[in-house]
């Protein structure tokens, strides 16, 4: 048999099957189109407003629409949306973004006037995170982890029908990352990890950028393959408020010493050893753990090969100086992280998949040999809780806690004993979001107590003379201290469900009762 251009073609062949013969005529030369583009470089997928946006995808009542929250409380794009929404008269919407922070308060109107119905995120904080504690939703809100989160959208468990992210830099084609290479970018914010995994499953994706420029945009945290229109405003968030509360820079002695101590058990674990991998996640005293690690790398000459998950400039640092070979990046925690992302060779943007999904075997929390993560609150069976603060009301977020601390081989949870007038060592946590059995360490300024399943590391922290005590000779040290506290009194109504990294649901969070 021959095909449209000659060629003698067997019909089929053992092994492979029947064969299909080419034809020219179905060969599509695309001439037209390039002298088009050329003539009119910015047509592809930008769209004239974003209310044109929303009607494109098809978003209607009852879908779900996701962001990203890499700006944190620098975020304009969240706002901005919904705003555009609650105007088009949509309503009845499931929000899934990555986390919310204090500027998002004006959902809270958007919530009492119906446009939405749910919220699926990793945290909540301000006022609004105060009203649905308060019992502003008749649907709990989900809590998910970074890693369960990403698990829950590429399973199809969270179908994402219009992802709404917000990008730095962006050509007319949808390549899109979280810098400009030549400095022109009006906002940045880094490394898209949460966002990519959005970009990659949702069914519809629009990109919101402050900065477009010439094809191609490289290189690109998203590529063109995976947006489908794109929207040019004026600014799509403040980069000042990427550092902000839990990723700001401390100056707390009791922190200081807090992470001192944490640098100390990291050196006498028996895990700090050339070639070492770490994270350390928000919070003053994880976060300044990394200065403290710097003095004993070099006194004992001891390279890290890879830091994991939210960069800090700590860690850029130690990246700049040969101290820790490479940087995954999924979240930049201030603007020194955002400036080495596009600067550095070895400092490279991940997804939240890859970061910590427990769905993907390859996950590279499990490649940790030491994570570092702040609590709120601990207790007796090292259980952690890291969004309800000390009067039961959400203040926090569940982010990659539970995932780093189940793929590292030693766990560190960082603590002051007192907090305010509070301890942080309880018989019981009000909020579980870190199972105990995957916790090894606590470190407070007081002592430092190591869970009794991990006998060795008690004998190796023991070995170095350091203030090892147990949990319970803790939590006795800080009622001597402050007293016992009264236990939170909370209503029937449930106001958040508290997901496992697996999806599971590992805790539930009633809405607190009021004394009047």
């Amino acid at each position: 048999m021959f095909n449209t251009i000659g060629r003698t073609i067997p019909k089929e062949i053992f092994g492979l099957g029947t064969l299909q013969l080419f034809d020219s005529k179905g060969v599509v030369k695309n001439t037209q189109q390039s002298k088009h583009r050329q003539r009119n470089s910015e047509r592809n997928k930008i769209l004239d407003s974003l209310e044109t946006s929303i009607r494109e995808t098809g978003l209607k009542d009852g879908m779900t629409i996701s962001f990203h929250h890499h700006f944190r409380n620098g975020d304009y794009i969240i706002n901005m949306v919904l705003n555009t929404i609650a105007r088009m008269g949509i309503k009845d919407l499931t929000i899934a973004p990555s986390s919310l922070a204090d500027i998002h308060a004006p959902l809270i109107n958007h919530i009492k006037t119906g446009v939405i119905r749910r919220i699926e995120t990793s945290g909540l904080r301000g006022e609004l995170a105060d009203a649905i504690s308060n019992g502003l939703m008749n649907i709990p809100v989900v809590i998910n982890s970074h890693g369960g989160r990403a698990r829950a959208i590429a399973s199809g468990e969270l179908p994402i029908d219009v992802a709404f992210l917000g990008v730095p830099s962006c050509d007319p084609a949808g390549n899109a990352n979280g810098y400009s290479r030549d400095n022109s970018a009006l906002s940045e914010c880094g490394s898209l990890g949460y966002a990519k995994v959005d970009a990659q499953y949702a069914k519809k994706v629009v990109l919101i950028t402050d900065h477009l420029v010439e094809y191609p945009n490289t290189p690109f945290g998203i590529p063109e393959s995976h947006v489908d229109y794109i929207v040019v405003v004026n600014s799509i968030g403040d980069p000042k408020g990427i550092v902000s509360g839990a990723t700001r820079f401390t100056k707390n002695p009791k922190d200081l010493l807090i992470a001192q101590s944490a640098a100390d058990v990291i050196a006498a674990s028996g895990y700090f050893e050339d070639g070492f991998s770490l994270q350390t996640g928000s919070g003053g005293a994880s976060l300044a753990a990394t200065r403290f690690l710097r003095e004993k790398m070099i006194e004992r000459n001891i390279k890290a090969s890879f830091a994991l998950g939210g960069i800090t400039g700590q860690m850029v640092d130690l990246h700049e100086e040969g101290l820790i070979k490479k940087l995954l990046d999924v979240q930049g925690f201030d603007l020194k992280a955002v400036a080495s992302l596009k600067n550095n060779r070895f400092h490279q943007q991940i997804c939240a998949e890859y970061y910590a999904s427990p769905d993907n075997p390859g996950s590279a929390v499990n490649q940790l040999d030491i994570t570092v993560l702040s609590a709120l609150e601990i207790d007796l069976d090292f259980n952690v809780n890291v969004i309800t603060g000390s009067d039961g009301v959400i203040r926090g977020a569940s982010g990659g806690h539970c995932d780093s601390a189940a793929g590292a081989a030693c766990s560190i949870i960082v603590a002051p004993l007192i907090r305010g007038r509070m301890p942080s060592i309880l018989d019981r946590v009000h909020t579980i979001v870190t199972p105990g059995c995957s916790i090894d360490v606590v470190v407070t300024d007081q002592g430092i107590a190591v869970n009794p399943k991990r006998q060795d590391l008690y004998q190796n922290l023991k070995k170095a003379n350091l203030p090892v005590m147990s949990i319970e000779e803790l939590k006795a040290k800080a009622n001597q201290i402050v007293g016992v506290p009264e236990q939170i009194k909370v209503e029937d109504k449930i106001i958040g469900v508290v997901k496992y990294r697996d999806g599971s649901v590992i805790d539930v969070i009633h809405q607190v009762k009021k004394d009047f």
